[in-house]
């Protein structure tokens, strides 16, 4: 199959024919296209060279989301894939083609979040939240967009974060003696000591708050730290950042809330656009005007029109999944 063009190469191509592309691409790879379908891409690429360059870009996306099936997943994932129901399955590929068409750093730092999933033991949607208590007692939230692997041995209880966000709360009556609990992250592993915390996978680095009790930081490549209740630390593989006090708000995920407080703009779309399908953005120009107020996480639309009716900002949709908030 054809890779076309590179997209960081490619001309500014409107987003509205991405999005026609995106469709295309979506309505190829569920199976139901039929030969009229088809004759209707052919005549629709044949309008012009932006539609050209959108398809070509399509392909190249299409492409890459094969080899990242093949390389990053494994048979195990690709067998999961197979049974996935086809909403999921247009779901996944409607998300993972838009991003791909808006940018190639979009795919590099989500691609892989659909195949832990896919392959984790417990996982959440985009916008989904899940409570469960374990086998041990202890007490699981796991936020949006969420991957864990569970291993409880005779050793210890192992959870593996992969992607996302979980809340742990160890049981109050612990039996004498009883296995350590430890959370591995790609940087390190956490280990519990009698506590409450919470643990977030950002993008190289992994976010520990602790709300009852303390937290061992082991990192990779770096000494062990201790953080006390109150406190947070943000950690690599070979460094620990310094101590900043938890936010009073820090768990309002929770009760699916958001509260901002004097939040630039373009820190508030990210963390709303964690919680909703597809791309939500801002213009740089509103980049930093400042956001107050408590926002619904399971609500993501009537969030946004708040924002609208509060700020000087207007919406401006492509489609359900596509998004941009622009100066009114």
């Amino acid at each position: 199959m054809p890779t076309g063009p590179s997209p960081t190469s490619s001309p500014p191509i409107d987003p509205a024919i991405l999005e026609q592309a995106a469709d295309w691409l979506l309505l190829l790879q569920s199976g139901d296209a039929t030969p009229a379908d088809r004759q209707n891409l052919e005549r629709w690429k044949n309008q012009g060279a932006m539609h050209q360059a959108a398809w070509q870009r399509a392909e190249s996306v299409l492409d890459t989301f094969h080899q990242a099936s093949h390389q990053a997943a494994g048979p195990a994932a690709r067998r999961t894939l197979s049974r996935l129901e086809n909403t999921d399955r247009r779901r996944a590929m409607k998300t993972l083609a838009l991003l791909l068409l808006a940018t190639p750093t979009a795919w590099v730092s989500y691609r892989y979040l659909p195949w832990y999933s896919w392959q984790a033991d417990l996982y959440t949607h985009t916008g989904e939240q899940r409570t469960l208590d374990l086998a041990d007692g202890t007490h699981l939230v796991m936020n949006t967009a969420t991957a864990v692997d569970l291993d409880f041995s005779e050793r210890e209880r192992r959870l593996t974060l992969r992607a996302g966000e979980i809340l742990l709360t160890t049981s109050k009556d612990p039996a004498p003696h009883a296995r350590p609990l430890v959370v591995d992250t790609p940087q390190g592993r956490l280990r519990a000591l009698g506590t409450r915390f919470a643990v977030r996978q950002l993008e190289g680095e992994t976010l520990l708050s602790v709300f009852e009790g303390a937290v061992e930081i082991s990192p990779i490549h770096a000494d062990k730290v201790i953080v006390p209740a109150g406190q947070q630390r943000l950690f690599s593989g070979s460094r620990i950042r310094p101590s900043k006090p938890v936010a009073d708000d820090a768990l309002l995920w929770e009760k699916g809330m958001l509260l901002a407080r004097d939040m630039p703009l373009r820190t508030w779309v990210e963390e709303i656009g964690r919680y909703r399908n597809g791309i939500l953005r801002c213009d740089p120009e509103i980049s930093d005007i400042r956001v107050s107020g408590a926002f619904p996480l399971n609500n993501t639309d009537a969030s946004l029109d708040l924002l609208r009716k509060t700020l000087p900002v207007e919406i401006s949709r492509v489609s359900p999944w596509w998004i941009t908030l622009r100066k009114r």
